[in-house]
Order: structure tokens, then sequence, then C-alpha cells
């Protein structure tokens, strides 16, 4: 088999190196398209909603919208939740995991 492809290669140079070059510049083009992320994001998926009610007690703010955002928002699959309330502005964290 072997003998058979030496003997055939032997008498088609022409088609061997056509096939040669053929293959290497398709390699070249394919290395020089293909699309190389160096530095991959590896940080979880995440949104974070700064939420704010002026005029409102802290208290009326997490309670009318910030946890109804919160509860909205852990309905995504995979959804863990972190949420911080600083004075009349909410933050709330959605983090995928």
């Amino acid at each position: 088999m072997i003998e058979w492809i030496i003997r055939r290669s032997v008498a088609n140079r022409f088609l061997v190196m056509m096939g040669a070059l053929f293959l290497s510049i398709w390699g070249t083009w394919t290395i020089i398209n293909t699309p190389v992320d160096a530095l991959p994001d590896l940080s979880d998926v995440q949104v974070i909603i700064k939420t704010s009610y002026p005029g409102q007690a802290p208290q009326i703010v997490e309670n009318q919208v910030t946890y109804p955002l919160t509860t909205t928002m852990l309905s995504v699959p995979g959804a863990k939740n972190r949420a911080w309330f600083f004075t009349v502005r909410g933050f709330v964290c959605v983090c995928h995991f």
C-alpha cells in the first residue's frame, strides 16, 4: 500500500506539489483569519442596578423599589443575589454563576 502511494506520488509530481501548495495557502489563510482572544473575560456575568426614590425614607425605597427589582431579576435561571442599600440609594447586583 505504501509503495503504491509512493509510486503514484512520484509519477504525479505536479499534482502532489499543487496539493501541497494548496494546503499551505489554505492553512496560512486559516491561521490568519482565526479569531483569537488573547485575554478571555473570566468574570461572572452580572447586572448592577442603582435605584433612587428622592424624598422617600430608605425603608420605603427598599420596599417599593429595590425589593421588587431584586425579586424580578432573581427569576432569571441561575441568578444569585447580592443587594446593598445606602441611605436613599439602593444597589442590586444580580450575578449568574
